[in-house]
């Protein structure tokens, strides 16, 4: 009986040090370190909120930041901003994101590009059957067509580049681009839809040593999320209390540590370390621990995802409920 219970013992222990190994084998791409000191950082949606720290983020680690809006004067405000703080000058470009030819005529003023970070974002939360399609377009225009125009006009310097160092291009999601949620359809759609962009540009650049990261901030204490929320419908502040918020100058921190270590996946609180591991897929992952979570934690999240359904779907039927 002791002899089985011994076996019994060590099949267990070995079992998570077999899948450990079996993942440290397969995980692809492998692990990788992006240096920021002395390189140039370019950002998008670069003077104010999650940008502006960013950009504030760089300049601290030692890069040359270039950050691009569509307001000169906001621009040259963030400017003197992040003089003032860190006593380094950043390079300003006023262009849409949505003007193709706009941006390639700014990428080629800055110059090759180390790391990119596509920043960029507009919301208007609203129900699909009340907003009207040019707001809904304005939103897919701006968040993912002009993510798309800022990668086209920037990836053919990063990928000539003469500092063969890796590179890198993080796109800053959401996790609204994790989980839909009430009045967020088109913002969602945005967002869901650069996951889709990410993971099938990771295949196309690794060859060149550029890296592709996903950030998943959760509701930042912004100027645009303060607007947001004065038009937020009610059904939403009703599913979303709780979530609480994180300030930009921590997101910039999450992303940057993130961004350096080549993570595919960069989730900026626990909330979104668990819808990273809910929401896994076939996303690339290089790390093996990482991917020991996700194997493991896979089941038991999903149950709790499952859970959080529960609690949303009751309460939309209650609001219907008490409408009637």
């Amino acid at each position: 009986m002791a002899d089985l219970n011994f076996a019994f013992i060590s099949l267990i222990l070995l079992l998570p040090l077999a899948l450990l190994l079996f993942l440290y084998l397969i995980v692809r791409p492998r692990p990788v370190k992006i240096p920021l000191k002395s390189r140039h950082v370019f950002i998008t949606g670069g003077s104010s909120g999650i940008g502006l720290a960013l950009a504030h983020q760089a300049a601290t680690e030692g890069a040359r930041v270039s950050i691009l809006a569509r307001s000169l004067k906001k621009l040259e405000e963030a400017k003197d901003a992040i003089r003032l703080s860190t006593g380094i000058d950043v390079a300003v470009y006023a262009a849409d994101v949505r003007d193709y030819d706009a941006i390639s005529k700014a990428v080629d003023e800055a110059g090759p590009i180390d790391v990119l970070i596509v920043n960029q974002g507009v919301f208007v939360p609203q129900e699909l059957a009340e907003q009207e399609l040019d707001e809904v377009k304005f939103m897919l225009d701006v968040n993912l067509l002009g993510t798309f125009n800022m990668i086209k006009a920037a990836l053919p310097a990063m990928k000539n580049r003469v500092d063969r160092r890796p590179a890198s291009i993080a796109l800053m999601s959401s996790q609204a681009g994790q989980v839909g949620i009430y009045g967020y359809t088109a913002y969602s759609a945005s967002k869901f839809g650069i996951r889709g962009l990410a993971e099938a540009l990771q295949q196309e650049v690794i060859g060149d040593d550029i890296h592709i990261s996903l950030i998943f901030p959760p509701d930042t204490d912004t100027p645009g999320f303060a607007e947001e929320q004065k038009k937020r419908p009610e059904l939403t502040t009703i599913i979303a209390a709780g979530g609480g918020s994180m300030k930009p100058e921590l997101v910039a921190k999450k992303a940057f540590n993130g961004i350096k270590s080549g993570s595919f996946i960069i989730p900026c609180n626990f909330e979104g370390a668990l819808l990273s591991v809910a929401t896994a897929g076939l996303s690339p992952q290089r790390s093996f621990f990482m991917a020991f979570l996700e194997v493991v934690g896979a089941g038991v999240i999903r149950i709790v995802a499952l859970c959080f359904q529960w609690v949303w779907y009751g309460s939309i039927e209650k609001w219907h409920a008490q409408r009637k």
